[in-house]
């Protein structure tokens, strides 16, 4: 029994030596044939920027009157020219406002009389030399500035009643006229919307916003990490997420000399120029990633950097042999993209490398 025993014993330890010897032979061919080719490639260091195509400036256009939107002759999309017509505004005075104007006319053409019977008076006086030169002078600046807001007292009056006056050789209306050449991004009021004028104490009402869509750019933000890489003139390529298919050339053309926060990370403004498009593709609003280009080099010795071990700032790669064996060698390293690592000297293209498992043999 105890022969028996002994017997299986001795033939289950030598199946096991066998089963471990078959698995390493089986795993240093697998590794040889699972060895990863140098080659020759590229490498491009990039900075990411995440934001939108916008014009490069926009137009809020606003009334300096008050009163109701009485006809739009533009709609979003319309292409208009500078002082084209935008819109009617039907001027609609309160009563209390009405009563007021009419009030200031009635006192400023009493102040205006007294004071016109006031200068004929000096100007008698002052030909028979009963009053001087001064006294006189006096009496016509009372004359004259009674006039004045006797005058303006009329033009606020007709403002109110027609909506238009010229002064001084400049014609205050109630027509909005374009200020640009450009394209109608926005239509912010309707017909029969109220309108609240633009003065040196309220913003007033945003009518219309507009654009020039020949003049486009690129604005978006870069990480706090990549800002510190870059300069002003670097090529950029473009991704717009509304064109799959396209790519966009820029250059980078500013860099915000402060960051701020958003979604609690550090980022910097940046704007992209573009380069030789064809702007008809391109729409206010599309958003689009902006690929930066730090650095840059082409037909070099290239592999993945997960093959690399960095022990003490040296770098090390397991390089297999004609058989399959393990050697550690010493290698160089140069620019990377975090996932392709350019390696300068200690490889040569053809051989075969090794992931980073298993022990291996010192070169």
């Amino acid at each position: 029994m105890k022969k028996v025993v002994l017997s299986v014993l001795v033939v289950a330890i030598v199946a096991v030596i066998v089963l471990v010897m078959f698995n390493r032979g089986d795993s240093s061919k697998q590794t040889a044939s699972n060895g990863v080719k140098v080659e020759k490639g590229e490498i491009i260091e990039k900075a990411m920027a995440i934001g939108t195509i916008q014009p490069y400036k926009e137009v809020l256009v606003k009334s300096k009157i008050s009163g109701i939107v009485k006809k739009l002759h533009k709609e979003v999309g319309d292409v208009v020219k500078e002082g084209e017509l935008l819109i009617d505004i039907s001027p609609q005075p309160t009563p209390l406002e009405y009563t007021e104007a009419q009030r200031s006319i009635d006192v400023a053409q009493i102040n205006f009389d007294n004071a016109k019977s006031a200068f004929d008076r000096s100007t008698e006086l002052f030909d028979k030399k009963l009053i001087s030169k001064q006294e006189f002078d006096d009496r016509k600046v009372s004359f004259e500035q009674a006039q004045l807001q006797l005058n303006l007292a009329k033009e606020r009056m007709q403002l109110l009643e027609k909506g238009a006056i010229k002064t001084a050789n400049v014609n205050v209306e109630s027509t909005i006229r374009s200020p640009i050449t450009g394209s109608v991004l926005s239509k912010n009021v309707n017909e029969g919307d109220p309108v609240v004028p633009l003065t040196s104490y309220q913003d007033g009402t945003a009518l219309i916003t507009l654009a020039d869509m020949t003049d486009l750019i690129f604005r978006g933000t870069v990480d706090e990490i990549d800002v510190g890489k870059l300069i002003e003139g670097m090529p950029v390529t473009l991704k717009v997420g509304a064109l799959p298919k396209d790519t966009v050339s820029g250059t980078l053309w500013k860099i915000s000399p402060k960051a701020r926060k958003e979604q609690s990370a550090t980022v910097f403004d940046v704007e992209v120029r573009f380069k030789d498009v064809d702007l008809t593709k391109l729409r206010a609003g599309y958003s689009a990633n902006a690929e930066i280009i730090i650095k840059e080099a082409r037909d070099i010795i290239v592999i993945p950097e997960r093959l690399v071990d960095f022990r003490s700032d040296s770098a090390f790669v397991q390089v297999l042999d004609s058989v399959g064996v393990k050697k550690e060698r010493l290698i160089e390293t140069g620019l990377s993209d975090g996932v392709t690592i350019q390696v300068t000297t200690g490889l040569t293209e053809g051989e075969m490398l090794a992931e980073k498992t298993g022990t291996v043999n010192p070169f």
